[in-house]
């Protein structure tokens, strides 16, 4: 039986599952590289839910987009592994809220070969080097997961990488970002109300 199979379980399987990447810890909240948990936290805001610690190695929220009994059922998540042991905590949260797809798997994340504030969907493909997308896929077997990137742009050189995405951003180029989770918000209810594809010709289509 495959990650993605339904289980027998307590409760309903859920529709989604959106995780946003980062780091734990006050040290790294505003920086580039938790664009990802910043645009689960304001989801959960937007949908009356609040992110809690659980058992699955992560921050958790149950809500549904919409109203009504057919809304669909969403899981928002940031996992407090650090970034590169991502993996553990989604695939333990798609085994207990028995996601049933890979193409139901949201990871909402920093991506550094986009300028700051530029905001692109993708449906599989490379990981591009990036540590969290390279631990899901490795606990996953699949990267065929869905992905929204917000561009933080590239650092000034490659040794000047990991400050670059982990420390305070400017003034300026925060405003820019602040803009970018509220868009990649916007996108994932895209995605949960209409698909991938609608979603990418509207926001790729800006």
């Amino acid at each position: 039986m495959g990650l993605f199979d339904r289980r027998s379980g307590k409760g309903t399987p859920f529709d989604w599952l959106v995780v946003g990447l980062g780091n734990p810890g006050k040290e790294y909240a505003r920086t580039r590289h938790n664009v990802g948990e910043e645009c689960v936290q304001l989801l959960a805001q937007r949908h009356g839910s609040t992110l809690k610690g659980g058992r699955d190695q992560a921050l958790v929220g149950e809500t549904r987009f919409g109203t009504g009994i057919d809304a669909p059922r969403v899981v928002l998540a940031f996992p407090i592994t650090f970034m590169n042991e991502s993996g553990r905590a989604v695939a333990e949260l798609i085994r207990r809220y028995q996601i049933e797809s890979v193409d139901r798997l949201i990871v909402v994340h920093d991506e550094l070969d986009l300028e700051p504030g530029v905001l692109k969907l993708k449906a599989g493909g490379g990981l591009a080097g990036h540590n969290g997308l390279r631990s899901i896929t490795q606990h996953l077997k699949t990267q065929d997961y869905l992905r929204v990137r917000i561009g933080v742009g590239k650092p000034p050189n490659k040794e000047r990488g990991a400050s670059h995405v982990l420390t305070r951003v400017p003034a300026r180029q925060r405003e820019v970002l602040d803009q970018a989770v509220a868009e990649a918000a916007d996108a994932v209810e895209l995605i949960v109300s209409a698909g991938i594809d609608a979603a990418m010709q509207v926001v790729h289509g800006r």
